[in-house]
């Protein structure tokens, strides 16, 4: 069945996500630094789209599924079956990471090494509550603006992966030193349930946070779509 396949693909791809960007910052973050992560990030998604994006979409990231539901962009009777698709891969990624990290010789788990979300004592550089939950409503709304404006007609054919690629990459640049930046609930799930601790006490933010900026980017680019 095409829903069967479109849940495989989300799955398949959220699982990806967390390999390729939460993967590099936890097993090379010291050797390839923000920037590496940032473009990991990127090209994580970039190859996503490219990939699955004929079958399922391409959302693996609940804020992007729900911004588009909201603006009736996507199917609503479809979004549970891709949150629970997107959650599940989410968490495989991140287990398939627990293991080799822990069979890492040397390496200890904490918040700090396992790619954690937060603010306060988790955030990269201490910023607190406000500065975090402003940061990821207004990147994540930026990302879900540029994922909403590729669903349009006039969007030049076959460029949709590039442009979310970068954007992703884009708004890890600008807010990992902020929040380590989520943008995705299903991403922050995953590590802070193999982190635990405070990175579970924080988690709503992530949660909250990118799905108000998911609605708030799509309803935006919904308002310039009508012009």
């Amino acid at each position: 069945m095409k829903e069967n396949r479109e849940l495989v693909a989300e799955f398949i791809g959220t699982t990806i996500l967390v390999l390729g960007g939460c993967g590099t910052a936890i097993l090379a973050g010291s050797k390839v630094g923000w920037l590496g992560v940032a473009l990991a990030f990127g090209l994580s998604l970039l190859v996503i789209a490219y990939a699955i994006g004929h079958i399922s979409g391409g959302h693996v990231n609940p804020a992007v599924t729900l911004g588009l539901a909201a603006t009736g962009k996507f199917d609503r009777a479809k979004v549970p079956g891709y949150l629970a698709a997107q959650l599940l891969g989410g968490v495989f990624g991140a287990a398939i990471l627990y293991f080799i990290a822990m069979s890492t010789p040397g390496f200890e788990m904490s918040a700090a090494n396992f790619a954690v979300n937060g603010f306060g004592d988790l955030s990269p550089t201490g910023v607190g509550l406000w500065a975090a939950l402003l940061t990821e409503i207004v990147m994540t709304a930026v990302f879900v603006f540029v994922v909403a404006s590729t669903t349009d007609k006039k969007f030049p054919a076959g460029f949709g992966a590039i442009a979310v690629g970068f954007t992703l990459a884009l708004v890890h640049l600008i807010s990992i030193p902020v929040t380590n930046t989520s943008v995705n609930p299903a991403r922050s799930i995953a590590v802070a349930i193999f982190a635990g601790g405070a990175a579970i006490s924080q988690l709503w933010l992530f949660i909250l946070a990118p799905i108000a900026g998911g609605v708030l980017g799509a309803y935006v680019y919904r308002v310039l779509e009508k012009e």
